[in-house]
């Protein structure tokens, strides 16, 4: 996914099925505004924890992406936040709902809107 020449490979991302449409010029990956949904699931080590919570999220939100899912097994007991409502000039989203695994959680806008994200993707809350 590519946005103002930044290249960012995101675990999971939803694009519409004309996908091609929006291939860049140069051919090195679809254009971030074809993107409407992306998932990171948050990967072990300080820098990884960093990348997908700070950097990404604001790069996402900048790029304009209207739903940005991170399930973190890092965050307290494991964590899901769903991230919607960027703010394109100000890197970040205005809309943050945080769910403890184990807790079911509907994405609630987006070409995902509807889907449930529950005990069969994050599995039950870690132990601390």
């Amino acid at each position: 996914m590519i946005h103002r020449r930044k290249v960012w490979i995101p675990d999971l991302f939803v694009v519409p099925a004309d996908a091609e449409e929006y291939v860049t010029e140069d051919g090195l990956g679809i254009d971030a505004s074809a993107v409407g949904l992306v998932v990171e699931v948050v990967s072990p080590g300080s820098e990884s924890i960093t990348r997908d919570r700070t950097r990404k999220r604001s790069s996402y939100a900048r790029a304009g992406i209207p739903v940005y899912v991170l399930i973190d097994d890092y965050d307290e007991n494991g964590i899901v936040t769903v991230l919607t409502v960027p703010e394109p000039g100000k890197g970040v989203y205005r809309n943050e709902l945080r769910t403890a695994y184990g807790t079911a959680v509907t994405l609630p806008e987006g070409p995902a809107q509807g889907f449930t994200i529950g005990v069969d993707v994050t599995g039950i809350g870690r132990q601390g």
